[in-house]
Order: structure tokens, then sequence, then C-alpha cells
């Protein structure tokens, strides 16, 4: 009994063993640290609370990280674009924040650059494609267009290289960003020469008047001719050069007649101005008498004022107004949540018909109407499609941006903001709103083969322009200017950041149209109205 017992014994024992051994070759071979064991819970006290975290629960001792902002860091592509545009605009100390390690003359070096070449105005630039070279190095190509004093356009191609510093991209600023003659030994030199030439004679083969104040335009007119050359140096090699003509007595485009009334129309002026004339059915030009110097009466960009209005009226007859249709003039008016604008000496007009909006040159209808019809890009599609608002081949210079907020729009449609053009360009808008279509003006018997193609604008629009424009002179800002029956045009008296306003008046009577434009001379129905009138009235 006493054995039985004892080896029951043993056998559980040995029972035992063996469980606790594979409890153990359990635990190892499926790789786990075996958990603690969790200490046995403390009885709390009655009316108390402890905090016990759940899984999901983060640590009291750990507490959670807050997510941080992604920051954007503009690529070199950005960086170039910003670049160029801020060199078209001629924002120096916005070029010198892009540039790595500008050198201290940055800006004087850009100066100099224009004013030993007589280049008129900041260049058209048009951005190439980015040339990534590494993780810290890139290249944006450009294309140029720089215009010079008695030369014309100046066509450049250049490179931005860019760097990456601290992580940013920046411009690493040479000469030879500016062009690429301006390598090291290197510059760019305008030579002047008079040479004897043939006399230069109008349509009729009759010498030019004295003193017509067209000379940037012709050579030859006091039988000689100023010869410019743009050259490299050392190498000699010329780069722009003025046109040669040899042989016989070349006759041009201009009227006799109505260049001795421009120029004289000019006299007794104080300040800088240009008048252009325009014939309507050829468009050739018959008239240019500039005392604005460097051809700026056809490449000079200036705020059109009010003269403007003719395109921003056109697109508002575009879009289904007539000039009977009543538009509100009151003394001041502001876009919905943006600013405000006023019409002179705040003048509240009430509700008139739009030919009378026109004829008072009333920006606040102007700004309303324009921001409830043409606020999806009208405003622009129309001075680019159909009045030559655009970057084109040919005489005149005009441009307009597309506008980024509604205060943009609002000035764009008054001729302010970045609506810009040359006189010629606005004697072309006058020739527009006679004949039905939009045709630019040539120097020439035949158009250049790449002259832009004409823009009809339509002939119940280009009516009403008619209609409203003679409106101007009979009742409106020009009537007291002493302009001649049968003339229809507009006024324009342009706002000038820290000068004096520009004063514009054009129009068309008879076979031609014009513009007048008065640099800083006031405003445009007591300046540039009475300079047209006497341009007319000299007229035999």
């Amino acid at each position: 009994m006493r054995g039985r017992l004892v080896l029951a014994l043993i056998a559980l024992a040995l029972a035992v063993t063996a469980f606790g051994v594979y409890g153990v070759v359990i635990a190892t071979d499926g790789g786990a640290s075996p958990e603690p064991a969790a200490p046995p819970r403390q009885p709390r006290p009655a009316g108390t609370f402890q905090f016990e975290p759940s899984e999901t629960s983060p640590s009291p001792e750990t507490p959670a990280v807050a997510s941080q902002p992604t920051v954007q860091v503009e690529g070199p592509r950005e960086v170039a674009a910003r670049y160029l545009t801020a060199w078209q605009a001629g924002d120096l100390t916005a070029m010198a924040g892009l540039v790595s390690a500008p050198p201290a003359d940055f800006a004087e070096r850009h100066r100099r650059f224009d004013s030993e070449l007589r280049i008129a105005a900041p260049p058209a630039l048009t951005q190439g494609a980015l040339r990534q070279r590494s993780p810290l190095e890139a290249e944006v190509p450009f294309q140029g267009t720089r215009q010079v004093e008695g030369l014309g356009p100046w066509p450049f191609s250049s490179v931005l290289r860019l760097v990456r510093h601290a992580g940013l991209w920046r411009v690493r600023w040479t000469p030879q960003t500016m062009h690429p003659s301006l390598g090291e030994g290197k510059s760019l030199r305008l030579t002047e020469t008079r040479t004897k030439r043939p006399a230069t004679l109008t349509r009729e083969g009759q010498p030019f008047p004295s003193d017509s104040r067209a000379g940037d335009y012709f050579t030859g007119l006091d039988g000689t001719v100023t010869e410019l050359k743009l050259r490299e140096v050392p190498s000699g090699r010329v780069l722009l050069s003025s046109p040669t003509r040899k042989g016989e007595s070349t006759r041009t485009t201009i009227s006799r007649d109505a260049q001795s009334a421009a120029a004289h129309a000019l006299d007794g002026l104080g300040t800088p101005a240009a008048l252009v004339a325009i014939d309507l059915r050829t468009r050739q030009v018959r008239a240019v008498a500039d005392t604005l110097g460097g051809r700026r009466a056809f490449n000079g960009l200036y705020p059109p004022g009010s003269t403007f209005k003719v395109v921003t009226a056109a697109a508002l007859l575009r879009s289904g107004l007539t000039p009977q249709s009543p538009v509100p003039c009151p003394g001041s008016y502001t876009i919905p949540n943006a600013r405000g604008f006023t019409n002179a000496e705040q003048g509240d007009h009430g509700v008139v018909p739009l030919a009378t909006a026109f004829a008072l040159s009333c920006n606040t209808t102007f700004v309303q109407q324009t921001y409830e019809r043409l606020r999806d890009g009208g405003l622009r599609a129309e001075a680019a499609d159909r009045f030559g608002f655009r970057e084109k081949p040919g005489l005149s210079s005009c441009r307009i941006r597309a506008h980024t907020d509604m205060n943009e729009l609002g000035s764009d449609a008054i001729g302010q903001n970045s609506v810009q053009a040359s006189p010629l360009c606005m004697a072309e808008v006058a020739a527009a709103a006679a004949t039905g279509v939009w045709r630019p003006a040539v120097m020439t018997e035949r158009p250049p083969a790449d002259s832009p193609p004409e823009a009809p604008i339509g002939e119940d629009v280009a009516a009403g322009l008619r209609d409203m424009m003679g409106a101007v002179v009979t009742q409106g800002t020009a009537a007291g200017a002493g302009l001649p029956p049968g003339t229809r045009g507009k006024t324009g008296t342009a706002e000038v950041a820290g000068g004096r306003s520009h004063a514009w008046f054009i129009g068309y009577r008879g076979s031609l149209a014009f513009a007048v434009f008065v640099q800083n001379g006031g405003g445009g129905g007591a300046v540039a109205a009475p300079v047209a009138a006497r341009f007319l009235n000299g007229l035999r």
C-alpha cells in the first residue's frame, strides 16, 4: 500500500516537471518576451478617483507632439519669374532682394546701362525652360527686347543662374545677366556720327517744313543724318545700327500740311508733348511732332487715363448696353469688398444715359459697369484682341495685364494701373472707332509682312462709340476747347504718382485720326483738347 503511494507521488512530480518545461519551451519558441506580471491593484479609499490610462491614451509622462506646418520654399523657376517680373516693372529694389550677394552698386549699374545706351524703358522679357544643373544650381534662359532711342527694338538673349543657399533659391548675378556682351573685359558703347545724306521728303515730294519736330523719326531733314551704332567693345561687333539709306531722296508718308499744323500746335507748351495723326483709310502716319524725345510718341508707355474709356465703352456695348442705356453716375462708388473711386471734383450726376456718362467722363460709371459686366476678363480681351493692347510687331506700343483683384480691374477700366500706351497707339484706337476696324499704323506704302492682322470691332459697337465721342465735343469735357465741327474725341487726365497728371485728347475728323499727349500737362479738356483744336484748325 505504501509502495503504491510512493510510486503515485513520483509520477505526479514527473508530470508537473514536464508541464513546466513544456511551458518554458513554448514561450521561448514563440520569440516574444514574457510580459511582466501586473502589480497587484491597491485598494482605493472610498470617494477617490484615479486616472488609469488606456491602451490608446497617451502616457502622462510623454505628452503628444503638435504637428508642425509645412514651409513652402520657392523653387528656382518661381524665383526667376519674380526677378524677371520685377525687371520688367523697373523695380530694382525687388530685383536686388532676389540676388545672392548683390553688389553695392547693383541699382546704379542698371541705371547707368540704360542711360549710356539710351534705353527708353524696362525690357520686355520672356522666360524659358528651367535647366536643373544640380540640387543646388539651376539656370533659366530668357529672351528680351529693349527699346533704344533712335534705333528701335534691340532683342537679346541671356541666362539667369540660380543657386540655393541657406535653404533659399537666389539669382547669382553678374553683368552678363543684363546682356551677354558684358563678360569680363567687355562693354557696350553707343556711337553717333553725322553723315551727309540726301534729304528726306514728304509724300508730296517737298522738303519737310522748318522746325517740324520730327527729327527723331526721319533722317536727312537738314541735309545730314545722325548715324547711331551700338557696338561691342573691344571686338567692334555692331549689334544694332541706324538703317542705311542710299540713292535719291526718299519720300515718306508724311503730309507737309499735316506736319506743319502738328508742329505749330505744340508751340507755347511748357512741358514735353507729342501729336501724331494717321490716315483713316491707309493707316499711314501723316504727321508726328514730338518734343518728348527718343521716339516716345511711338514707343513711350504712359497711362492713357480716360481716353481708354473708348476701349472700356466698346466692351460695355458688346456686353449689351447701348449709348441710351441708363446708368448711375454717383460722385463716388466703392467696389464690393474693394476700394472706392470718385469723379473729378466728386461730381454726382445721378442716373444718365451711357453716352452722357462717357461725355462727362464719369469714372464711377465705368468702374461700376466694368465690375458688374466685365470682371471675368472681358475688358482685357477687348483691349488685347480688338484694340492692339498686346505685345506685337509694329510702330506703336501698348499693353494691359490680367487683373489680380477688383481694385486693379477698377483702375484698368479708367486707363490707370496696368494700362499703358503710346500716343500712336491711342491714335490707332481713335481710328478703330471711326472705321469699325483696328489696324496698325504704318510708315510705308504697304503694311510690312509681319504686321498684325486687322481686327473688326463690329459696326454696332463702332456706331455707338462715334455717337458718344461726338457728345464729348458738343456737350462734354471738350465742349469749350474750340474744336471745329465734325470732330469726335475723348479727353483723358491720367494720374501720375508723385507728379502732375498727363493730359490727353484723342479723336478724328475728316480723313485723319489723331492723339495729343502733354506730359504732366494737367487736365485733358483744358490742355490737350485745345492743342488738338490748333492742329485741326491749322489744316488747309
